[in-house]
């Protein structure tokens, strides 16, 4: 798998993003003549930590991991990027290296658009800066979020929050719903800042409690409302 041109529609992907959707006729095209596709297997490295950020990335179909790695070979998993999000932009509008690796879980496709052509788009379109400081603003908030979920909260109740967020449409009192893990428990813990065996006896405890049924990545909430109050 390798990079190569548009071959899927780049031009109405990029059109349908809500990043993109303030960008006119001509604007979009620009960028979408400054991407490249990019297919990769599952374990593919996208760039490392000290790897120059000449652009952005944006994720098509699969998954990819943000992670800072240690020198003896840990790792703490930081996001993990789903279909329609993209990054890089943090480090791209600081011209500065990249600070964490980036590694495909699945295969993937992905569109990678180089950085001139998106600080012309910032400098023609002010919705679009909007949108991107949107975009940062929403990243910060969660980096917030996620150091009080560290600091301030039980190895339950990340995971119990985690579940809860994952549900697509939600569940009420007497109501179940189904979550697919998507990653493995491994990836999962570190992005949750707990080990791989605690967030499985996290998961065998809530079985325990009636809460949820695990079958494999499978997770099949019984009582939404039981694990809301574990929550906090």
């Amino acid at each position: 798998m390798g990079a190569h041109r548009d071959s899927f529609g780049t031009l109405d992907f990029l059109r349908n993003l809500p990043l993109f959707r303030d960008l006119d006729v001509s604007q979009l095209e620009a960028v979408a003549a400054a991407t490249t596709e990019q297919r990769v297997h599952a374990g593919t490295e996208l760039f490392r930590r000290g790897d120059p950020c000449e652009g952005i990335h944006v994720l098509v179909l699969g998954r990819v991991k943000l992670a800072l790695h240690a020198p003896a070979g840990a790792q703490k998993v930081m996001e993990i990027i789903g279909p329609g999000q993209s990054f890089g932009e943090s480090v791209m509008f600081m011209g500065k290296p990249h600070m964490l690796c980036a590694e495909a879980l699945a295969d993937s496709l992905l569109l990678f658009i180089r950085k001139n052509a998106l600080l012309e788009a910032v400098a023609c379109n002010p919705q679009f800066a909007r949108r991107m400081l949107d975009e940062l603003s929403a990243r910060l908030y969660r980096l917030v979020a996620d150091i009080e979920g560290y600091t301030l909260k039980s190895a339950t109740a990340r995971v119990t929050a985690y579940l809860l967020a994952a549900l697509v449409d939600g569940a009420g009192p007497g109501q179940t719903a189904d979550v697919a893990l998507t990653a493995s428990k491994s990836v999962l813990a570190s992005r949750l800042n707990i080990t791989r065996e605690h967030f499985s006896r996290i998961l065998h405890e809530l079985s325990q409690a009636g809460l949820i049924q695990v079958s494999g990545r499978n997770i099949h909430i019984l009582d939404a409302a039981g694990l809301r109050q574990r929550e906090n």
